[in-house]
């Protein structure tokens, strides 16, 4: 698969973050200053909001990595399929790999990201490890099959 130089700047950025290294230094690399950030749980505006946001996120998981799929581009904007594995020691008792499958909506400016929003399912992310509420979930969505 051939990818943009562009992308390939963004697959590279989300392959360096790591706790203690997301700085609006890095993150300027790929994202314009006034970056809108969504994902389901959050909007953050703005390069200095989004490095308080990735700081909070990455020092809480203990392992994080991002497997890039399709990519598909049409002019100023773009569509990066993903898979995120992580471990969080709030989540499976920090000993469980977590995959989320989701996708990135981009807008480019000038080979900048003025708009990031993430689309993937929260559940599979985050409520459904969590004990009484996981069986919860799980339980409907056997049902719903």
């Amino acid at each position: 698969m051939t990818v943009s130089a562009r992308h390939q700047a963004f697959f590279q950025l989300y392959d360096a973050l790591k706790p203690g290294n997301t700085s609006a230094e890095l993150l300027r690399l790929v994202y314009a200053d006034d970056v809108i950030f969504i994902d389901p749980f959050h909007q953050k505006h703005g390069i200095d909001e989004l490095e308080v946001y990735f700081t909070g996120l990455y020092e809480n998981v203990t392992e994080i990595r991002f497997n890039f799929g399709r990519v598909i581009e049409q002019d100023n904007h773009s569509c990066v399929q993903w898979l995120m594995t992580f471990k969080h020691p709030a989540l499976q008792k920090g000993q469980q790999e977590i995959d989320v499958n989701g996708v990135t909506l981009i807008e480019w400016q000038n080979d900048k990201i003025v708009r990031h929003q993430d689309v993937f399912d929260g559940g599979e992310m985050l409520y459904q490890h969590i004990p009484v509420l996981g069986w919860a979930i799980n339980k409907i969505k056997d049902r719903m099959q």
